[in-house]
Formats: C-alpha cells, sequence, structure tokens
C-alpha cells in the first residue's frame, strides 16, 4: 500500500515536463499530486491532454492558478514543482511562494539558474521577472551538490545536465585542461509541446543540424555549474524524440589510460545511484525513459573523449526535479525514480 502523504502542486501542468513529471509523482510512493495548474487547459482532464496517463491520473483536471492560494495556506509542507515557461515561472513563483512558510520549490525552467540579474539579461536578452528571488534560489545538479542547499532549487538545462556529469569528475580530480568542447545532439521534445520547424516530423525525420553553435543558453550554465573550465558547445538536433548524446573533448593534464579515469570517476559518483562509468561508449537507448546518465571514456595521445547519454525529459528535467525534491523531504533520493521501464522506446 502507497503511503502518499506529501502534497504536491504542479505548475504549467500541460508541457512535456510537466507531463513527465506527473507521471513519475503518480507512481511515487511518497507525493500524490494534489494540483495540477494549467492557464491554457483549465478545466480538462489530466488524462486527455496526456493519455498515456490515462488509469493513473483519475478523473483530475487542471486547474487555475488562483486555486494555489488556498492550497499553499497554512504551515503543512507542500511541494511546488515548476514547469512554466522561461520567464512566467519567476513571476509565478514570486507571488506564491510567500504564501507558505513550508513550500518547497523545485524549479525547471531557466528563471533562477543565475543569481546575477545581469548575467541573465544579458543571456535572455530581458530584466529577470523578480531579481529579489535569485539569491534565495540555489541551481545545482543533485547528484553533484553536497550539504544543504534550502528549500528553494534551480534545476540546470537538460543540455547542462549531461555535460556537467560528463566534466565534473574531471575538472574536481584536476585532469583536464580548462578549454574543453562539446558537440551534443538532442531529441525533438527538447524543442517542447508547441508545434515548430524544429519538431514538425517530415522535417526533423532523417535529418541533423547545429543550431546556435557556440552561443547556445546552456554554455554559460556549464560553465556556472563548473568554475574554471571554459566550454565551446555545439548543439545539434537529431531525428527522434527523447534524449541527449553529448561527446566532450579535452585534453589531459597528465597520462592516464582511459580505465584509470573510469575508475576515478566511478569513484567520484560512487555516491549517487544515477551515474555509471565504463570504457564501453553507451547508447541512448540504455537510459531513454529512466533517470541515469551513462558516461563513456576514451583516451588516445593525450586527448580524452567522454560521451554522456540521458534523457532530456527525465534526467534533464522532471526526474531531476523528483530527485531533487526526495531530497528536500529527507526521502531516499532513489525513491520513485528506479522503477524498471519499457526497453526499445
Amino acid at each position: 500500500m502507497l503511503k502518499k502523504t506529501i502534497p504536491s502542486i504542479v505548475l504549467g501542468g500541460a508541457g512535456y515536463v510537466a507531463g513527465e513529471m506527473l507521471g513519475l509523482l503518480l507512481n511515487h510512493p511518497s507525493f500524490f499530486v494534489e494540483t495540477v495548474v494549467s492557464s491554457t487547459h483549465q478545466g480538462e482532464r489530466v488524462d486527455c491532454v496526456f493519455p498515456h496517463l490515462t488509469g493513473v491520473a483519475g478523473d483530475q483536471v487542471f486547474a487555475e492558478i488562483d486555486s494555489c492560494a488556498e492550497r499553499l495556506q497554512g504551515k503543512r509542507q507542500v511541494a511546488l514543482f515548476s514547469a512554466l515557461p522561461h520567464g512566467e515561472s519567476a513571476k509565478i513563483l514570486d507571488q506564491v511562494i510567500g504564501q507558505s512558510p513550508a513550500v518547497r520549490v523545485l524549479d525547471v525552467s531557466a528563471d533562477f539558474r543565475f543569481s546575477d540579474p545581469d548575467q541573465y539579461e544579458r543571456i535572455y536578452g530581458r530584466p529577470h521577472p523578480a531579481p529579489d528571488l535569485l539569491k534565495r534560489f540555489t541551481c545545482a545538479l543533485p547528484d553533484l551538490a553536497r550539504g544543504d542547499v534550502g528549500d528553494l532549487v534551480s534545476h540546470p538545462g537538460c543540455f547542462s545536465t549531461g555535460i556537467s556529469l560528463g566534466l565534473a569528475g574531471l575538472r574536481e580530480g584536476d585532469w583536464i585542461e580548462p578549454e574543453v568542447q562539446v558537440s551534443a545532439v538532442t531529441g525533438s521534445t527538447g524543442a517542447g509541446r508547441q508545434l515548430g520547424p524544429g519538431t514538425h516530423h517530415p522535417h526533423r525525420q532523417s535529418s541533423m543540424w547545429a543550431y546556435q553553435p557556440l552561443h547556445h543558453r546552456h554554455q554559460p550554465e556549464v560553465e556556472t555549474l563548473l568554475p574554471g573550465l571554459k566550454v565551446a558547445f555545439v548543439p545539434h538536433s537529431g531525428p527522434f524524440s527523447r534524449g541527449i548524446h553529448s561527446t566532450i573533448f579535452a585534453r589531459l593534464k597528465r597520462r592516464a589510460s582511459a580505465e584509470e579515469l573510469a575508475d576515478a570517476l566511478a569513484e567520484y559518483y560512487a555516491s549517487t545511484p544515477f551515474v555509471k562509468v565504463s570504457t564501453q561508449m553507451p547508447t541512448l537507448k540504455e537510459v531513454v525513459g529512466t533517470n541515469r546518465c551513462h558516461l563513456g571514456v576514451a583516451v588516445a595521445d593525450g586527448q580524452l573523449v567522454v560521451t554522456s547519454v540521458i534523457d532530456n525529459l527525465v534526467k534533464g528535467a522532471a526526474g531531476g526535479a523528483v530527485q531533487w525534491m526526495n531530497r528536500l523531504f529527507s526521502l531516499d533520493e532513489k525513491e520513485g525514480l528506479v522503477n524498471a521501464v519499457p526497453g526499445w522506446i
């Protein structure tokens, strides 16, 4: 019998990340979905917008944002997940956070990934919607952060997640020179639910292209998460729905074999159940639908290559958010995230 005792609220509930988040929460043994907010689908059944949740979402319908006020009042602890669009999340959270002294927030938008409002404005081209709230948030990956981070957490972007997990152990062990290069390919779900040229199937299938080379907004995220590294990043759109495959290039500071580096990285990640390291190159099929990140290591003549694969919707967003919220509520970090998933998806 599930012991669901912790109420959760999901904001921006109709996007791909929110759909993934709802699936994880509906199957979670401790969190229950109390309210799902969507301004575009208010009053509609959740399982009509997300048919894959039929049979598990019950008769739950999307609510309006005003319904959160009564849910957040008082001293009870509430898990608040925001999957609102960039720019909108900060405005809404600025309104609702003060309504409950016990709310714990996990935001998967880009609104709280930089503590400096000027840096945010340089990257996004507009002033931050809630600058006074910025310094109250911690932006970090649950697999890398140690100690208490407070009750307001921002999850890094999906590219940032896969790249940072590929580099963090190398940086910590002082294995590599600071200049690194990354080429990464993402699936169409990374572009969001709204139809556009980057997600339209006839345009995307059997094709691949680079976009925003050397100027993608996740590049400064990685450099903020891993101070001291200088990252040259070229993202690509791939002809598949889910997943990110990142290839990371770096020069070694000292001689080491692939086996030695894999062992060192495995030791670095020993405290997280979601990162696997090998000298074999991983494939997307190994991780799609899971909260895992698989790393592959290769070395030749002082040149290091690390390949990193994640599911952009799970490890890169919704799964990382649930992993964080498990920690914020002192639950086992793996809770609700180690279920068997279908293969070959």
